[in-house]
């Protein structure tokens, strides 16, 4: 139920995606990564769905999400997310407070104690798993995090810090607002172009002119190609292909609801399944 009325249909995802039924909501999962790691990508129903505010953070509002994924709160490990591209490693063994959030956007762990989760409500959630070393990742992107290039970093940091081939890794990306209702303006455009980016990624990321100084941003060809472009091959990459803006009922969304609009999470940890 939400806010009292009948459950929303559920539109087919696309890419191995699957809904199921959880005592929290109905949940994605992408059946490629369920193998390696347990996740899951929550939906308006959740009570988290019905957090207003960018900080969401009420425990209460977690506890289904961790209870999902076999895990009590304390096991929780979250940020307090910035749209940036830090990173924060966490480390089987190490000491885990869960009242503290750093300031980043992507969460790496080989712990399979913890789950790690970061939560959206229009920006892409990228959730990792590498099936060689038992290693996972949570990255919140939105247009500001694509242009510091979240998943390119998130990537390089299994690499670095636990020798992760990108080649063996999933990726699953979430529901997230689709290029036909995110406009955006020169301000975006302008990042993108001062990062460095090919001309062709600069075309294919901007689709369309909708007036004077302003594009459809596609943020999900944005992901897959900096994943690429970071050595996944594209036949390991999943999407959801849900938009998050056209799904009123079953969604959260920023741009369609503004401040009073909750949050979704995005959490996944290793090799646990229910």
């Amino acid at each position: 139920m939400i806010f009292g009325m009948i459950m929303p249909m559920r539109p087919q995802p696309g890419d191995g995606f699957e809904w199921i039924d959880t005592p929290g909501g109905s949940a994605l999962v992408c059946r490629a990564l369920e193998p390696f790691a347990a996740h899951l990508f929550t939906t308006r129903e959740w009570a988290l769905g019905s957090s207003h505010g960018p900080d969401s953070n009420g425990s209460a509002a977690w506890t289904p999400v961790a209870n999902a994924l076999g895990a009590s709160p304390s096991q929780l490990a979250r940020l307090h997310q910035v749209h940036g591209a830090t990173v924060v490693v966490k480390r089987a063994g190490a000491r885990h407070d869960p009242t503290e959030l750093a300031d980043a956007d992507i969460l790496i762990t080989d712990d399979p104690e913890l789950v790690v989760a970061i939560q959206t409500a229009d920006c892409v959630p990228l959730l990792m798993a590498d099936p060689k070393t038992s290693v996972v990742a949570a990255a919140h992107a939105g247009w500001r995090g694509l242009a510091a290039r979240v998943p390119e970093v998130a990537v390089n940091a299994l690499v670095q810090h636990f020798g992760t081939r990108p080649s063996d890794l999933v990726v699953a990306i979430g529901p997230s607002i689709g290029a036909a209702r995110y406009e955006v303006g020169e301000e975006v455009r302008k990042r993108f172009e001062g990062s460095g980016i090919t001309s062709d990624c600069l075309h294919g990321w901007f689709p369309a002119v909708t007036r004077e100084d302003h594009w459809l941003f596609d943020s999900w060809q944005s992901a897959l190609d900096q994943l690429e472009a970071a050595g996944v091959p594209s036949q390991r990459v999943h999407s959801a292909g849900l938009c998050t803006s056209e799904h009123t009922e079953l969604f959260c969304s920023y741009r369609r609801d503004g401040k009073r609009a909750g949050r979704m999470a995005a959490a996944i940890r290793v090799g646990y399944h229910t």
